[in-house]
């Protein structure tokens, strides 16, 4: 029996829900990133809406350069938590048909909808369905691949955006890649494409007519794994996930820094920021990763397991910076730092499990903080070490 699964990619997600939410955008470029700061930004984007990618502007680009290709665009900071919100409403519309359920990132996830067929329709019936429930109720576009696999449905629902719909029947999924180019497939960055291109391989096609064997001569065991997706083959289930993978935050510097100060204050802005999601959230980490950017784009990124799971900065914090620790060297500019939690437990309202000990200092201490701002404002509260003298200096 084939499997049908459906892969659900919001239309430029960021940007979609500030036009619908903005009138005065709609038909307009919308940049979704840093503030350009008139080309002179630092940071990259994040998304934009169809009008301004005629404008030769992406994601993953930098804003500087955004602003540079379309310096008429409306560039709009990220509003995160509102994102966060519509992406949850919109899972909640996909669980209506199916648990089998894989959220891939806040505006994707694969569906197995075998097992719903009887109740709602054909895969291509349960597409429909769902790209009418997400316009009515959120004034959103959606476009759906529907497929016997993960691979196929992925390809299938980026070809025919904004609002697109592509079906791949059973049996046809072999032909329905063939014309496609070799970039398509997972694993082909620059390199391997080069490579391949260079003795003639352009299509999906031209590779899923070769020999495994001899693909495996040219590209080692990735050649296998290139093969079989050029034949249509994916076996991997749709992997049901509890809740979000993890939590993080990062920042990009207004100018690239070697300044040990600046950075460690910055981490602990952050590691903050991301205890407070924690706690909100009801959940606690058992792991730390920390990502870490040179002025000439080098990124690292390192990552430790805790022997306990936690919600607090003066936890997360101590870990993130000696990640950072091992990563920083003197004298070198850095540009970006992140920090992230993961492997997350969840606990409701935030309780202790059944033989936890009484709360430590640092969590009621977290608690008091938690209250203060949600009375009085985000801003009513913060740590010394924060603090800025008002010649430039800490406290």
């Amino acid at each position: 029996m084939y499997r049908t699964i459906l892969h659900v990619d919001m239309d430029a997600f960021y940007a979609a829900v500030e036009q619908r939410d903005r009138p005065e955008y709609r038909g307009r470029p919308v940049i979704v990133g840093s503030d350009p700061k008139e080309g002179k930004g630092r940071g990259i984007v994040a998304t934009c809406s169809y009008e301004a990618r005629k404008f030769g502007v992406h994601s993953a680009q930098p804003i500087a350069h955004a602003w540079r290709l379309c310096p008429q665009g409306i560039y709009v900071r990220p509003a995160m938590d509102k994102y966060a919100r519509v992406s949850g409403r919109i899972m909640g519309i996909l669980l209506e048909f199916t648990d089998e359920l894989e959220q891939l990132s806040i505006d994707e996830a694969f569906l197995d909808v075998t097992g719903s067929q009887k109740l709602f329709g054909t895969g291509a019936a349960i597409a429909a369905k769902i790209k009418s429930r997400i316009r009515g109720e959120l004034g959103l576009t959606a476009s759906v691949g529907v497929a016997s696999n993960k691979f196929v449905a992925k390809v299938a629902s980026d070809l025919e955006k904004p609002d697109g719909l592509v079906v791949v029947e059973p049996g046809r999924e072999r032909d329905f890649l063939a014309p496609l180019p070799i970039r398509r497939l997972w694993g082909v960055g620059p390199k391997t494409e080069a490579h391949l291109k260079k003795v003639g391989l352009d299509t999906i096609g031209s590779i899923a007519r070769l020999r495994q064997g001899d693909l495996v001569s040219s590209l080692g065991k990735s050649g296998a794994h290139l093969w079989q997706l050029a034949q249509g083959i994916d076996d991997r289930p749709v992997e049901r996930q509890e809740g979000a993978k993890s939590i993080g935050h990062e920042v990009t510097f207004e100018r690239d820094t070697a300044d040990a100060r600046e950075i460690r204050r910055t981490v602990l802005q952050l590691a903050g920021k991301v205890a407070e999601r924690l706690r909100e959230s009801g959940a606690r980490a058992k792991t730390v990763t920390v990502k870490y950017r040179e002025a000439d784009f080098s990124t690292f990124t390192r990552r430790t397991t805790l022997a306990e799971s936690v919600d607090t900065v003066e936890k997360i914090f101590p870990v993130a910076w000696k990640l950072f620790g091992d990563l920083m060297r003197e004298g070198v500019l850095v540009r970006l730092v992140g920090v992230y939690a993961g492997s997350l437990d969840t606990f409701p309202s935030g309780q202790m499990g059944l033989f936890e000990p009484a709360p430590a200092r640092d969590r009621k201490l977290a608690a008091a903080i938690d209250d203060i701002s949600r009375r009085f404002g985000g801003e009513s509260i913060t740590r010394a070490a924060l603090v800025k003298k008002a010649d430039g200096g800490e406290e």
